[in-house]
């Protein structure tokens, strides 16, 4: 069996697999705040209790020990589990899913800084998870990795060369886990190879990001250096003139850490709208008349078209436009504005669309130029697949 973690600053969630099959997932949420929660659900059933979990280790320790619990049906002892596989959000230069050693972990540390809210807590989670399961291998699959085929022209930034030289500071791209995995699933709902197939991929969720897969590898995608670049997201800014940022640093008089957190934390639609983080709500006070909520909707909408709208102009002949995460999977009205705008060739059905909640559908009509599809994505299945096969060479 195969253990998949997602570990966060205060979170992990977690998911085991028998093969391609989930046998029990969960989370452990307060992680060293006070009040932790654990939930996990085991055939249909989910139990939850209140503790007190000061650091990721006991966390993990936590986890086995409800997997292996009186009331768990997922595992009879820690011995079953065969290897770990961590999502790591930020893997610079490494291409591929890696067997966690000294150099990995360094890579890790490296690119930490570009990905504040995400390396940092995976490597906790390395750690805790090393110390809980010492003897198996642990294997880290990036977000970054599947855009590593990014050619230059798509991943150079217009600066002078010793800062890509000596720095590799170009765009990388993140969401690669997701991309890779509804890519896959939307070529077999078309009844054709993944290596042939021509996608643009939309992941939107708390954070959101297009990519442009040719061939079943990416050319281009709308994050960049950090997962801060791109489209307007839950509460990240997205596409930003960086001489705000010196603007914000002397004029406004702000230090470069408030300027970030700004940027990460209370920007996006829930810095426009003034209303929430959760679209849902900004979309409900857009529908009752709320000028700031219907801005923060026109903008994300606005956005996605303009990078769908680049990128079927970079790949040419697109086999499907796919929406994938929490609102691509779950906000029609989302995929009804983006599909509407003129020039992109998509033409929705709408019943099908108001009807493809969380599940897998193709929601365009039958003579529609470009197909749009709607899959739920799966990450901890993709990181299972990979763990499983970094760990049987290893």
């Amino acid at each position: 069996m195969i253990l998949v973690l997602n570990v966060g600053s205060t979170s992990v969630k977690y998911e085991l697999f028998d093969g391609q099959m989930s046998v029990a997932e969960g989370a452990v949420t307060n992680v060293g705040e006070g009040e932790t929660v654990i939930s996990q659900t085991v055939g249909g059933e989910t139990a939850e209790e209140e503790t007190d979990i000061a650091d990721h280790t006991a966390a993990i320790e936590a986890v086995l020990s409800r997997l292996t619990g009186e009331d768990a049906v997922a595992l009879e002892e820690p011995g079953e589990i065969e290897a770990v596989g961590h999502r790591v959000v930020h893997g610079g230069p490494l291409s591929e899913p890696q067997l966690i050693d000294s150099a990995v972990v360094k890579t890790i540390e490296r690119y930490a800084s570009i990905a504040p809210l995400h390396n940092p807590a995976n490597l906790r989670g390395i750690e805790g998870a090393e110390a809980a399961l010492p003897d198996l291998p642990h294997v880290a699959v990036f977000d970054t990795a599947f855009h590593e085929t990014m050619p230059p022209k798509a991943y150079r930034y217009g600066l002078p060369n010793e800062y890509y030289k000596d720095h590799r500071i170009r765009r990388y791209g993140f969401h690669g886990i997701s991309h890779e995995y509804v890519g896959e699933e939307a070529a077999s709902m078309l009844d054709q190879p993944f290596s042939e197939s021509t996608l643009i991929t939309c992941h939107l969720g708390g954070g959101c990001s297009v990519a442009a897969i040719e061939n079943g590898r990416s050319v281009d995608t709308s994050m960049g250096f950090s997962p801060l670049e791109g489209l307007l997201m839950a509460t990240r800014a997205g596409d930003l003139d960086p001489a705000v940022v010196q603007y914000l640093v002397d004029e406004v008089g702000m230090d470069l850490d408030r300027v970030f957190d700004v940027l990460n934390h209370e920007s996006g639609f829930a810095g426009l709208s003034g209303v929430s983080d959760d679209l849902r709500e900004v979309l409900e006070a857009a529908g009752a008349g709320d000028e700031r909520a219907e801005l923060a909707v026109d903008v994300f909408v606005y956005r996605i078209v303009k990078y769908v709208g680049a990128y079927a102009a970079v790949l040419g002949d697109v086999d499907g436009l796919v929406f994938t995460a929490g609102i691509g999977e779950n906000a029609p009205t989302i995929r009804k504005r983006v599909c509407t705008a003129p020039g992109l060739g998509t033409e929705l059905d709408d019943e099908a669309n108001r009807a493809a909640i969380g599940e897998r559908a193709i929601v365009s009509t039958a003579d529609a130029e470009i197909p749009v599809l709607v899959v739920p994505t799966d990450e901890e299945l993709m990181i299972a697949r990979e763990t499983a096969r970094v760990a049987d060479t290893a």
